[in-house]
């Protein structure tokens, strides 16, 4: 039993295998085991640990429906294995790019390459678009604190 739900614990096998074998069907593995990586015992992950919340999911759907609208559990629970089994789709290539070249940082550039190479072009340029606007972002923040830090101590030197 869950301790937080009160349901019965449904033990789910990940599509693919993340840690560096690369993908596989259900119930397969290739490569290092699941508890190598953390995930669990005998290489089976709990379905809490690899859903996202299904309040923040229900949250979300909430957004776009009209105020009065409701949302089943199960259009909750259907969307919330979709969107968490479409993360781990993209996250696994964004990753086997990652092992290729090499590296062991995931990055935002990555997830954009895995989005266009799985063929998801129509979200690969917005997201591009989207990241670029966040790295001005914040680049222009990190000057504004370092402006700010700067000032301050400038005036506690001269206090003195």
């Amino acid at each position: 039993m869950d301790e937080n739900t009160g349901m019965p614990e449904r033990s789910i096998e990940f599509k693919y295998d993340f840690t560096g074998g690369g993908s596989s069907g259900v119930g397969g593995s290739t490569g290092g085991s699941s508890e190598e990586a953390g995930n669990g015992v005998g290489g089976v992950v709990k379905e809490q640990d690899r859903l996202l919340p299904i309040a923040n999911v229900g949250r979300i759907m909430k957004q776009i429906l009209p105020p009065n609208a409701k949302i089943s559990k199960e259009a909750k629970e259907t969307m919330q294995e979709c969107v968490s089994e479409f993360i781990s789709f993209v996250t696994g290539e964004a990753s086997d790019k990652c092992h290729k070249e090499k590296r062991k940082t995931v990055n935002g550039d990555d997830i954009c390459c895995a989005l266009a190479t799985l063929g998801f072009d129509d979200y690969a340029e917005p997201l591009r678009r989207y990241l670029v606007r966040y790295r001005d972002m914040e680049g222009e923040r990190a000057q504004q604190n370092k402006g700010c830090c700067n000032n301050s101590n400038n005036n506690n030197n001269n206090d003195g």
